[in-house]
């Protein structure tokens, strides 16, 4: 019992370290997915597998940080089953419910990884590089959630979007990315445009929290480091 116990107890301590560091190695294979490998991927410049691979590492990365939870952990495993078996079954059988099911799955992994890090970054204590980089994640992860809506919106009501590249929306998905990443930091190049309601509304609200974010978390993490400082010399006097 003793045993058991202090394997719990050290589990749990390679849980709170590993879970910071995480948050880097994270944000690294992030940026080096969606920046370097699918564009190289869709100009046919290296394999597929590249792509797979590096999701894989992404997966592992987010079980890291995810894993202090076990129910959020269990819905990043049901949520990466459920992606690709969603994917499958909208390849085959397009409908509305398959396209709810192909995305469910990503935006639930989205969903649970973001509350991990906001409680991470959030959290009190000293402001780290770490928690810094968590919140890079946290603002990259708002741009993949919204093209993953903005794809189901243009999946369930065609012609949502004026300058896709002619090929069906399972073609588009890099350009939903390129828009949504437009439109939350606010550059809108205009050459993709939203002319359906749902899909300027979901285009409001990217724009809304990409104006918003930054600000707020700036304003709280100098209040946490202030704090931190306050309590060390309260200490140290």
């Amino acid at each position: 019992m003793n045993t058991l116990k202090a394997a719990h107890e050290n589990f749990r301590t390679f849980q709170e370290a590993a879970r910071e560091p995480g948050l880097t190695a994270l944000l690294v294979i992030q940026v080096a997915l969606i920046f370097v490998a699918e564009p190289l991927a869709s100009m046919r410049a290296i394999p597929n597998f590249v792509v797979v691979a590096m999701f894989v590492l992404l997966v592992v990365a987010i079980l890291v940080v995810t894993s202090r939870s076990y129910r959020i952990s269990a819905i990043v495993v049901i949520a990466v089953v459920l992606t690709p078996f969603g994917l499958f079954v909208q390849a085959d059988h397009p409908s509305s419910f398959t396209a709810w099911l192909s995305a469910g799955g990503r935006l639930l992994a989205l969903v649970a990884l973001s509350f991990v890090i906001v409680r991470a970054v959030f959290a009190p204590g000293r402001v780290t590089v770490h928690r810094v980089q968590g919140a890079v994640v946290l603002y990259l992860n708002f741009a993949l959630l919204f093209a993953i809506l903005y794809r189901l919106v243009e999946t369930l009501a065609p012609n949502s979007f004026t300058g896709l590249t002619p090929g069906g929306v399972a073609n588009a998905g890099g350009e939903f990315l390129y828009f949504s990443f437009t439109t939350l930091t606010t550059a809108g190049f205009g050459d993709i445009t939203p002319v359906h309601p749902m899909a300027r509304n979901l285009a409001n609200l990217e724009a809304v929290i990409g104006q918003l974010y930054p600000a707020t978390l700036l304003a709280r993490l100098v209040s946490l480091e202030l704090e931190q400082r306050r309590q060390s010399k309260s200490h140290s006097g």
